[in-house]
Protein backbone atom coordinates (compact mmCIF):
# COMPACT_ATOMS: atom_id res chain seq x y z
CA UNK A 1 0.00 0.00 0.00
CA UNK A 2 1.08 3.38 -1.12
CA UNK A 3 1.24 5.83 1.78
CA UNK A 4 0.84 9.49 0.42
CA UNK A 5 0.36 12.62 3.00
CA UNK A 6 -1.28 15.57 0.85
CA UNK A 7 -1.20 19.17 2.70
CA UNK A 8 -1.52 23.03 1.85
CA UNK A 9 1.27 24.59 3.23
CA UNK A 10 2.00 29.11 3.41
CA UNK A 11 5.87 30.26 3.50
CA UNK A 12 7.13 28.53 6.93
CA UNK A 13 5.03 25.22 6.95
CA UNK A 14 2.06 26.80 8.05
CA UNK A 15 -0.94 24.81 7.98
CA UNK A 16 -3.32 26.34 10.15
CA UNK A 17 -4.72 28.72 13.19
CA UNK A 18 -6.83 28.43 15.64
CA UNK A 19 -8.11 25.13 14.21
CA UNK A 20 -8.90 26.37 10.88
CA UNK A 21 -7.01 27.00 7.56
CA UNK A 22 -5.75 30.89 7.36
CA UNK A 23 -6.39 31.20 3.71
CA UNK A 24 -9.62 30.34 1.02
CA UNK A 25 -8.16 29.01 -2.14
CA UNK A 26 -10.74 26.64 -3.92
CA UNK A 27 -8.18 25.04 -6.09
CA UNK A 28 -6.52 23.26 -3.62
CA UNK A 29 -10.07 21.83 -2.85
CA UNK A 30 -10.16 20.68 -6.52
CA UNK A 31 -6.99 19.36 -6.49
CA UNK A 32 -8.01 17.42 -3.29
CA UNK A 33 -10.87 16.16 -3.95
CA UNK A 34 -9.11 15.23 -7.88
CA UNK A 35 -6.40 13.36 -6.42
CA UNK A 36 -8.48 11.54 -3.05
CA UNK A 37 -11.57 10.84 -4.67
CA UNK A 38 -12.25 6.39 -4.27
CA UNK A 39 -9.31 6.57 -1.75
CA UNK A 40 -9.09 5.68 1.73
CA UNK A 41 -8.46 8.94 3.34
CA UNK A 42 -6.80 9.31 7.15
CA UNK A 43 -7.23 12.47 9.15
CA UNK A 44 -6.83 13.47 12.63
CA UNK A 45 -10.40 14.36 14.88
CA UNK A 46 -9.87 17.92 14.96
CA UNK A 47 -8.87 18.48 11.70
CA UNK A 48 -12.27 16.17 10.95
CA UNK A 49 -13.99 18.80 13.11
CA UNK A 50 -12.85 21.50 11.67
CA UNK A 51 -14.03 20.60 8.08
CA UNK A 52 -17.69 19.32 9.97
CA UNK A 53 -18.69 16.41 7.47
CA UNK A 54 -16.90 13.42 5.78
CA UNK A 55 -15.39 13.98 2.44
CA UNK A 56 -17.79 12.07 0.06
CA UNK A 57 -16.59 9.41 -2.36
CA UNK A 58 -13.46 8.20 0.04
CA UNK A 59 -13.76 6.05 2.81
CA UNK A 60 -12.76 8.44 5.69
CA UNK A 61 -10.98 7.32 8.65
CA UNK A 62 -10.73 9.99 11.39
CA UNK A 63 -8.11 9.14 14.19
CA UNK A 64 -8.22 9.77 17.88
CA UNK A 65 -7.54 8.93 21.49
CA UNK A 66 -10.95 9.29 22.75
CA UNK A 67 -12.12 5.41 22.14
CA UNK A 68 -16.00 6.63 22.54
CA UNK A 69 -15.51 9.14 19.59
CA UNK A 70 -18.21 8.55 16.96
CA UNK A 71 -18.50 10.33 13.92
CA UNK A 72 -21.24 9.78 11.04
CA UNK A 73 -20.03 7.77 8.23
CA UNK A 74 -16.48 7.65 9.51
CA UNK A 75 -14.47 4.84 10.47
CA UNK A 76 -12.67 5.53 14.32
CA UNK A 77 -9.17 4.20 14.62
CA UNK A 78 -6.79 4.59 17.54
CA UNK A 79 -3.30 4.24 15.82
CA UNK A 80 -1.49 4.08 12.62
CA UNK A 81 -1.77 0.63 12.76
CA UNK A 82 -5.61 0.56 13.93
CA UNK A 83 -6.07 3.12 10.32
CA UNK A 84 -3.88 1.67 8.10
CA UNK A 85 -5.93 -1.66 8.89
CA UNK A 86 -9.22 -0.01 7.54
CA UNK A 87 -8.01 1.29 4.47
CA UNK A 88 -8.79 -0.21 0.82
CA UNK A 89 -7.36 0.43 -2.40
CA UNK A 90 -3.17 0.72 -2.87
CA UNK A 91 -2.91 4.05 -2.12
CA UNK A 92 -4.25 6.06 1.29
CA UNK A 93 -3.50 10.00 1.61
CA UNK A 94 -3.08 11.14 4.75
CA UNK A 95 -4.75 14.40 5.22
CA UNK A 96 -3.42 15.79 8.71
CA UNK A 97 -3.58 17.60 10.96
CA UNK A 98 0.30 18.31 12.58
CA UNK A 99 0.24 15.79 14.79
CA UNK A 100 -0.98 12.95 12.45
CA UNK A 101 1.43 14.50 9.34
CA UNK A 102 4.29 13.85 12.27
CA UNK A 103 3.08 10.18 13.38
CA UNK A 104 2.46 9.42 9.41
CA UNK A 105 5.62 10.90 7.78
CA UNK A 106 7.94 8.01 8.67
CA UNK A 107 5.88 5.79 6.61
CA UNK A 108 5.00 8.57 3.97
CA UNK A 109 5.81 7.04 0.40
CA UNK A 110 4.65 10.14 -1.60
CA UNK A 111 4.13 14.01 -0.29
CA UNK A 112 1.32 16.07 -2.30
CA UNK A 113 2.43 19.42 -1.41
CA UNK A 114 0.29 22.18 -2.31
CA UNK A 115 2.80 25.59 -1.82
CA UNK A 116 1.35 29.05 -1.33
CA UNK A 117 3.55 31.73 -1.70
CA UNK A 118 2.30 33.48 1.20
CA UNK A 119 3.16 34.40 4.68
CA UNK A 120 0.38 33.68 7.25
CA UNK A 121 0.18 33.44 10.64
CA UNK A 122 -0.55 30.22 12.18
CA UNK A 123 -0.27 28.24 15.35
CA UNK A 124 -0.21 24.31 13.32
CA UNK A 125 2.87 23.25 10.67
CA UNK A 126 3.67 20.30 8.38
CA UNK A 127 6.46 18.53 9.64
CA UNK A 128 10.25 19.89 8.44
CA UNK A 129 11.38 17.60 5.38
CA UNK A 130 14.32 17.16 4.06
CA UNK A 131 13.62 17.17 0.29
CA UNK A 132 17.04 15.72 -0.54
CA UNK A 133 15.17 12.14 0.21
CA UNK A 134 12.41 12.93 -1.91
CA UNK A 135 12.36 13.15 -5.94
CA UNK A 136 9.93 15.79 -7.35
CA UNK A 137 7.73 14.19 -9.72
CA UNK A 138 5.93 16.97 -10.73
CA UNK A 139 5.00 20.66 -10.24
CA UNK A 140 2.25 22.67 -11.68
CA UNK A 141 1.30 26.23 -11.17
CA UNK A 142 -2.38 26.96 -9.62
CA UNK A 143 -4.19 29.38 -11.30
CA UNK A 144 -4.25 32.71 -9.65
CA UNK A 145 -8.00 34.50 -10.27
CA UNK A 146 -11.20 36.78 -7.99
CA UNK A 147 -11.46 32.91 -6.16
CA UNK A 148 -8.06 31.89 -5.50
CA UNK A 149 -6.01 35.34 -4.59
CA UNK A 150 -2.38 33.49 -3.85
CA UNK A 151 0.64 32.44 -5.76
CA UNK A 152 0.28 28.43 -5.22
CA UNK A 153 2.07 25.31 -6.57
CA UNK A 154 1.45 21.83 -7.04
CA UNK A 155 4.03 19.46 -6.17
CA UNK A 156 4.58 15.67 -6.09
CA UNK A 157 7.39 14.02 -4.57
CA UNK A 158 8.52 10.09 -3.56
CA UNK A 159 10.29 9.49 -1.23
CA UNK A 160 13.95 7.88 -2.76
CA UNK A 161 15.35 4.57 -1.65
Amino acid sequence: MIISAMVAVGKGNVIGKDNDIPWRLPNDWKYLRKVTMGHSIILGRKNYESIGKPLDGRKNIIMTTNENYKAQDCHIAYSIEHALSMCEGEEVFILGGEEIYRQFLPYTHKLYITRINHYFKGDRFFPEVDLSLWKELSVEKGTEDENNHYEHYFHVYEKVN
